[in-house]
């Protein structure tokens, strides 16, 4: 008869979904064994600061561990880093290592995230000063190539927060900065046409150079030179592409054991895969979300930790279902954006412009606050969030009122009486 300590979980991705697995089974009494296998060859760090902090400062990636070595050895939890998996069996419940490594499991964990999209634009293979950002290893790369540039001329493709964000960092080292976006504004994907242009003149005041309706189509390298070319004829030079044209989930374990993938691997609301005692959390995850009745798949720290709680409670016979509220935040130079929520359908939005340079865009379908906004405005990110939780009726006309201040009893009706 098995017992809890004959249980072993094995949890395939170090980042931030796999991490807070482990800890949250450990806090949930699972008493089995853990393991972690990850092919990064450092100790899990946070994500975030890739493209922000971490690009500008002079720290070692060890300052932004998501846990210190100590936490992980004192909850025995098994670290195999700078480890891939090769093969997972479900018949034998064992994963094997592309070193032949094997570890059985009676519970199996995907948290392996997804990774850049390398577009097949010709010349690209001819490169090797064209980069993504996805990890430690990524970053380092490209401050060491910023660092030994003399004219530090940069060609950003693609126009999203990944993009932009990185646009903002190298700026700050003293780059001089080139976006192409082949939409007709950047962030075209993700927000409203007021965050796009609100960001897009922040860029332009700072001096990066954002072109939008810029679809690249090859490369080709003359002396020290790497030209980018683009369908309109237009051509960039440049000492340094970055991509950042969105990301592909890893599915390739998911496929191997015929899990169900959509836009991810599909989840249950307690984070189940397909097959019994296969779960996947994190940015790999296609999910059911029951507040706004459809599925996503959300690629945020907030997302990653909520379901690794789920996860570890049903695991340990705890069960609850996923109910969470989506939220992002993007930092780029001065400005923080902060969003609660997701505004696809929204059928009208209110814009508030305030003192102190901010500004928050509140979206609604029809009179349910879908999403906010809330751009150097973290008492809009507030009371959003609270709204959108308790589906609370919101009198537009006194939000629109900048002479109002932002309060809940002055947008709020009093009854606080929830939506039908």
């Amino acid at each position: 008869m098995e017992t809890q300590k004959d249980r072993a979980c094995v949890i395939i991705g170090g980042s931030h979904a796999g991490v807070n697995v482990a800890f949250s089974l450990r806090k949930e009494g699972y008493k089995g064994s853990i393991t972690i296998i990850d092919k990064d060859p450092v100790l899990p760090y946070h994500r975030p600061p890739l493209s922000k902090t971490y690009l500008t400062s002079d720290d070692n990636i060890e300052q932004n561990c998501i846990k210190p070595l100590e936490s992980y050895q004192k909850e025995n939890i098994h670290l195999k880093l700078d480890t891939e998996v090769k093969t997972v069996d479900k018949q034998k419940q064992s994963v094997t290592t592309c070193t032949g490594e094997e570890f059985s499991y009676t519970e199996l964990i995907l948290a392996t995230g997804a990774s850049p999209i390398i577009p097949n634009i010709e010349g690209i293979d001819q490169l090797n000063n064209c980069f993504t950002l996805r990890n430690a290893n990524d970053v380092t790369s490209i401050k060491n190539y910023i660092t030994t540039s003399e004219r530090k001329r940069v060609v950003i493709i693609g126009g999203g927060y990944i993009g932009l964000e990185i646009a903002a960092s190298l700026k700050k080292l003293g780059a001089s900065i080139v976006v192409l976006e082949r939409e007709n504004r950047i962030l075209a994907r993700v927000t409203s046409e007021e965050t796009s242009s609100y960001f897009h003149e922040l860029h332009s005041n700072h001096g990066v150079d954002i072109l939008t309706n810029k679809s690249v189509v090859s490369f080709t390298v003359r002396d020290e030179d790497t030209i980018v070319h683009c369908e309109d004829d237009s051509n960039f030079s440049a000492d340094m592409i970055i991509l950042g044209v969105g990301v592909k989930v890893n599915t390739h374990l998911a496929n191997m054991l015929n899990l169900e993938v959509k836009n991810g691997i599909c989840v249950n609301q307690f984070t189940e895969t397909s097959e019994k005692n296969i779960y996947a959390i994190g940015d790999c995850s296609y999910h059911y979300n029951p507040h706004y009745e459809t599925s996503l798949r959300l690629e945020s720290v907030q997302n990653a930790v909520d379901q690794a709680k789920v996860a570890a409670a049903k695991i340990c016979d705890n069960p609850f279902a996923y109910n969470s509220i989506p939220w992002f935040w993007s930092d780029q130079f001065d400005t923080k954006l902060q969003i609660v929520g997701i505004s696809g359908g929204y059928t009208d939005k209110v814009i508030r412009k305030e003192e102190g340079n901010k500004v928050s865009i509140w979206y609604f379908k029809n009179d349910e606050l879908l999403s906010v906004d809330a751009i150097n405005n973290a008492k809009a990110y507030v009371i959003g969030m609270k709204c959108i939780k308790e589906k609370l009726y919101i009198n537009k006309g006194n939000l629109k009122d900048i002479d109002l201040p932002l309060k809940p009893s002055n947008i709020i009706e009093k009854e606080l009486s929830p939506m039908k």
